[in-house]
Order: structure tokens, then C-alpha cells, then sequence
């Protein structure tokens, strides 16, 4: 069945520079029920473990830091924050309400283990680019890097996330690899084998930050701000049917499923970033922000 060719495939190929595409055997734990950080006008719904995404509602302008970064409650009271794939055992949530009420909470983050997979024969030129395609490879990277920092005033992540594909889930977060006995990133998306040309939605609604279809590594490439920066990536797409600056439906079809850039056989690669952090999407399916409204 190509289903199962195209799984076969994905497990000797290889993906972006930000992390590697191959199966992976790693556990995810599920998001939780609804954290109450207060009882009176702050709460959360999502899980304090590695890459996972938590998402809150308070009085609008409530101000809230958490780790390295902060964020502000919009005008509706909802706000995001994230963790990273390796954040500390312990990370500090801070909120400043608008009546002057001041919250603080120290939470235990659930540390994750993560697999390390050693993979021998992948194409040189797919672990080592040539000095002929770094010149390409530096300006697509500033093209992403300024996608990134996006801040959609919408909340499109206020409605919950839906998968984006159907396939085989060949691909999660977190795992490190190994290539020609060369360690790279830890592969950060989740993926979904299927044949070329399937249909690719947009998990939550959003605006359009980044639609290429050819770069170096991704192929046909898509960025979706959700929200506060809350940036959903879909890579090695065989066709991009949105602009930049499109503003999409959650379940809007943006592309297909393709094998552009360096992968080795068809699947989208569904990767989340929050700031500086990536975000493990799989969690981001679990969470359930109507406990909130």
C-alpha cells in the first residue's frame, strides 16, 4: 500500500534545521484538566511537563510571566505560554491582575524521557550542506527568523487545535538523532505519513506569517501565528494554498501533504514555536480551552 511505502521510507530520511524527521518509539504525556492557579480571576487549562502548552484566562491586561518570558491577557482575557523541551525542574508563574492582586506559583515541570536514534546512510549533502547552498540556507533562515515574531492580536488558539492531517503518526517531539554518526537537533514536530497531495488544515485559525513553496530544507513551508506568537509550522508540503497575510479558518485547507526539501518520502511535519520554545503538538491537541469560557 503506498501508506505503508511511505512509512518505510520516512525511516531513513531526514527533515530541517531545526530538528531531523524519523519515527520515534518516545512516550508524550497527556495534558491534564484544568490547572486553577487562582480561584478568583486567573485560570489555566494544560500540563506543567516539558513542551507543553498552557493556556489562560484572566482580566484583560493581566500581565504574567513565566520562565523567561511574559505575556498579556488580550481583550477578551486569553493568553498562552509554553514550555520548553528541556526546561527546568522547577519554572515560576507570576501574574499581575489590573485590580493590583499579585499571583505567584512555583511549579514542578515533569521532566521527559526522550529516545536517541543512530541512523547510518542518509545522503551527505542532506547532513552537511555544500558551501554552494549556505548563501540560500542563511537568507531563508532569516526569512523564517522574522516570521517568528509575530503577534497576531486574534486568539485563534482560544478555540482548541485539531490535527491538521490524517496519516500514520511516523514522527514525534522531543527524540535526539544521530546521522552518519553525527548528532543533530532533536526532531521538535509531530508527523503524519499519507500520500502526496492529501490535504493539509489549519489546526486553529490564525494569520499567515511565512508561505513558500520551495525552500532548501522544508520544500513548500507554512507559518500560522495563532495568536501571541503562537506559531504553528507545516513542512515539506507538495503545494501552499494560502499568502502571507491570509487570515485562516481552523479546518481552512492551506496545502498538501508532500516530500519537498530534505525528506525522502511524503508526510507533514506539524512543529509549534512559542518564542524561543518548541512546543510538542501532540499536547497541544489534548488541551481543552472551552473549561475556560
Amino acid at each position: 500500500m503506498i501508506i505503508l511505502a511511505t512509512l518505510a521510507t520516512l525511516l531513513v530520511q531526514s527533515s530541517d534545521p531545526i530538528a531531523d524527521v524519523l519515527s520515534a518509539d518516545a512516550e508524550f504525556p497527556e495534558a491534564t484538566e484544568a490547572a486553577q492557579i487562582s480561584e478568583t480571576g486567573f485560570d489555566c487549562t494544560g500540563s506543567f511537563v516539558e513542551g507543553a502548552a498552557i493556556i489562560c484566562r484572566s482580566a484583560p491586561g493581566t500581565t504574567v510571566s513565566f520562565g523567561d518570558q511574559s505575556a498579556v491577557a488580550d481583550a477578551d482575557g486569553w493568553l498562552i505560554l509554553g514550555i520548553n523541551r528541556d526546561a527546568d525542574a522547577e519554572m515560576t508563574l507570576t501574574a499581575q491582575l489590573p485590580s493590583g492582586e499579585s499571583l505567584s506559583q512555583t511549579h514542578e515541570i515533569e521532566q521527559r524521557e526522550y529516545d536517541i536514534q543512530r541512523v547510518d546512510g542518509v545522503p551527505p549533502r542532506t547532513v552537511n550542506p555544500p558551501e554552494d547552498a549556505l548563501v540560500l540556507i542563511r537568507a531563508q533562515s532569516r526569512m523564517k527568523a522574522a516570521a517568528y515574531t509575530s503577534r497576531w492580536e486574534g486568539a485563534g488558539f482560544a478555540e482548541g487545535f485539531l490535527p491538521p492531517a490524517e496519516g500514520i503518526i511516523s514522527g514525534v517531539y522531543g527524540s535526539q538523532r544521530v546521522y552518519n554518526g553525527e548528532p543533530r537537533r532533536p526532531h521538535y514536530g509531530l508527523d503524519y505519513a499519507n500520500s502526496a497531495g492529501s490535504p493539509v488544515l489549519a489546526p486553529a485559525a490564525g494569520i499567515v506569517t511565512l508561505a513558500d513553496a520551495d525552500m532548501y530544507y522544508e520544500g513548500g513551508l507554512i507559518f500560522i501565528d495563532h495568536g501571541q506568537g503562537f506559531t504553528s509550522a507545516f513542512l515539506h508540503l507538495g503545494a501552499v494554498q494560502v499568502e502571507v497575510g491570509d487570515i485562516v479558518a481552523r479546518g481552512q485547507q492551506i496545502g498538501e501533504i508532500g516530500s519537498g526539501g530534505r525528506a525522502t518520502g511524503a508526510h507533514l511535519d506539524w512543529r509549534i514555536k512559542w518564542r524561543n520554545r518548541y512546543i510538542d503538538p501532540a499536547l497541544v491537541l489534548e488541551l481543552e480551552p472551552a473549561s475556560l469560557r
